[in-house]
């Protein structure tokens, strides 16, 4: 037999072999890339704020549960810091800074890199307690507000921004001007939003302060406990869903 018909038919198989294998590799190499593409078209939702928002801020782990278990499955929680625990499962990613003064935040531009590190679609921000606190007037925190608002539309000129009417402070466990600071401040929030707000880039206002009881509702008089974590959760669960479409 010809030496050339002979290798024809030991390449053959082979052949359908070589086929097969790269039909698995294909099929292998398609799931990672299919998940990467799922992770890359699910919304990005960023929460922004203080010690409130990521101290641990176990509302957020009840948001998260609330939403997987309502069918919103391509969600993507987002921010520069990691989980801190709670006990639920759920993407614990964050921009809850303890400490941190929206002014300052505002006022040395670091929202910026937040944003271009974790490019968020959504942001939910309950962000001020530490500026009442500090005696900080109400017209310069809006204007921090405003600040914010501005550098997230120059990252993404859609971003949908749900901003809360901060949760109440008890005078007595924490400044005496803290109680009338709030509320100063959680009065003035719908004007201003309503100011903000673009068809583009709506500026939701979301009242995390009705009904929430700094005696029932946190351990310390500033910071919720389990009961105002469900709170918290159950108030941005429905203007959140609102904007996921």
């Amino acid at each position: 037999m010809p030496r050339s018909r002979t290798l024809r038919r030991i390449l053959h198989p082979l052949t359908g072999l070589g086929t097969a294998i790269a039909l698995a590799l294909a099929v292998l190499g398609a799931a990672p890339a299919a998940a990467a593409a799922g992770q890359q078209d699910a919304t990005r939702i960023m929460p922004l704020g203080d010690s409130i928002t990521g101290s641990p801020g176990c509302w957020r782990a009840l948001l998260w549960d609330a939403l997987r278990e309502s069918g919103h499955t391509g969600l993507d929680f987002v921010g520069t810091l990691p989980p801190q625990g709670c006990g639920i499962d759920h993407d614990g990613d964050n921009e809850g800074h303890g400490g941190y003064l929206v002014t300052n935040v505002a006022n040395q531009g670091l929202l910026v890199g937040w944003l271009q590190a974790t490019d968020p679609d959504v942001v939910l921000m309950h962000f001020g307690t530490n500026d009442v606190w500090s005696g900080i007037p109400t017209a310069t925190i809006l204007d921090a507000y405003g600040t914010l608002v501005a550098q997230m539309r120059a990252h993404n000129s859609e971003m949908r921004i749900l901003v809360a009417q901060i949760i109440p402070m008890d005078p007595a466990r924490s400044c005496a001007g803290c109680g009338d600071g709030v509320q100063r401040l959680n009065a003035a929030i719908p004007d201003w939003a309503a100011a903000e707000n673009t068809p583009e880039s709506p500026v939701i206002v979301v009242d995390q302060w009705t009904g929430f009881d700094t005696g029932a509702h946190t351990y310390d008089g500033v910071h919720p406990n389990a009961a105002g974590d469900r709170l918290i959760a159950e108030r941005w669960f429905p203007a959140l869903t609102s904007v996921l479409g």
